[in-house]
């Protein structure tokens, strides 16, 4: 048995035939003639708390989610929606899973002036508004989603801080909600609400839209100019 003195730290042994069993028993110290207090009943190795502790269970690992995933990868100019833009040429993206519907929208798009991208993917719509701030975005709520209520372009949209979010106009592409229902749009922290059923008026939808959200915040913006705030 090995036994340190606590007065001199020498380190010593006793043969394990001289150590009394299940009671503590005192030793002298060779080297400082301490008084040194044993206690075999304490002396248990280490492999023998390890054999008793109970495995611990390794922490979950979280993973990330398709937001924290873009926003923590390197930078990739592929990823930029344009190249180039014109100043006060408006910009538009589009989200709509459906291709028919999709090329009807583009028209409509460039019609009213906007420059417009479409990606295929949640994705890649998610890397494209990392590099740029559009000042339109159509959004059908299940693009890249089973679960309308859990559209991550819309949750980005939505985390967005307001100076940048307020001037970006977002109309959403819906079966479940009627036209330009205000109340829907605002418990969706949306601009517009565009109901399928009316697709083929999309054009005449936006423009009243845009129109009423111009009104809507005329005076807020007159407002920041007078204070030199933008």
């Amino acid at each position: 048995m090995n036994v340190v003195c606590e007065k001199c730290q020498s380190k010593f042994q006793i043969p394990s035939q001289k150590v009394p069993k299940g009671q503590a028993f005192s030793v002298i110290c060779p080297k400082c003639s301490n008084k040194v207090t044993v206690d075999p009943r304490a002396d248990i190795s280490l492999s023998a708390k390890e054999k008793a502790a109970p495995s611990a269970k390794p922490k979950p690992v979280r993973n990330k989610t398709i937001i924290e995933e873009v926003d923590s990868s390197a930078y990739d100019a592929s990823e930029k929606p344009f190249d180039f833009v014109e100043q006060g040429v408006e910009t538009a993206l589009l989200c709509e899973p459906d291709p028919a519907i999709r090329s009807k929208i583009i028209t409509v798009l460039y019609n009213m002036g906007y420059h417009t991208t479409a990606p295929q993917t949640y994705k890649d719509t998610l890397k494209q508004m990392r590099f740029h701030v559009f000042d339109m975005v159509v959004l059908n709520e299940s693009f890249g989603t089973r679960d309308p209520d859990m559209n991550s372009v819309l949750k980005y949209l939505d985390r967005l801080n307001m100076s940048i979010r307020r001037n970006i106009f977002l109309a959403l592409i819906t079966t479940r909600f009627r036209t330009m229902d205000n109340m829907t749009a605002f418990n969706k922290s949306v601009n517009l609400i565009i109901n399928l059923k009316n697709i083929n008026e999309i054009e005449k939808i936006l423009r009243r839209g845009l129109a009423d959200n111009k009104a809507f915040y005329r005076v807020f913006k007159e407002s920041l100019i007078k204070t030199g705030r933008i």
